[in-house]
């Protein structure tokens, strides 16, 4: 798995690719709740961007709520983007689509975050 990240105005986008298991969710946890802390204290949000996402399990879905826990106590906001039909699925069976706001593009997230975001995405 690997993450990389890219900064718009208040907005952190983390694209994630690969596959989100048990033998990487450590690492992934520990880099998403460094920028949900980030983003809290700046008042943005962080975008995640899962368009290269190939599986996540039970323990990366674990990841994920204990971000959206984090984020929820500072008044942080996490955004889902661009699932793959697989993830998509597993995020529907599991009502983690209820947990986060999903949309369908990273630039559709980031305006929901600021109009700012979605301005320096589009000169991106």
């Amino acid at each position: 798995m690997n993450v990389s990240s890219r900064r718009y105005s208040t907005a952190v986008v983390l694209q994630v690719s690969g596959r989100l298991d048990q033998d990487t969710c450590d690492a992934f946890r520990g880099q998403l709740m460094g920028h949900v802390d980030s983003a809290a204290r700046e008042a943005g949000a962080v975008v995640l961007d899962l368009s290269a996402l190939e599986y996540v399990s039970s323990a990366g879905l674990r990841c994920f709520m204990l971000a959206s826990r984090q984020a929820k106590a500072q008044h942080g906001r996490i955004f889902v983007a661009q699932l793959q039909p697989m993830v998509a699925e597993i995020f529907q069976i599991s009502h983690f689509n209820l947990v986060f706001q999903v949309f369908p593009t990273v630039r559709e997230a980031l305006g929901a975050v600021s109009a700012e975001a979605a301005a320096a995405y589009e000169k991106a």
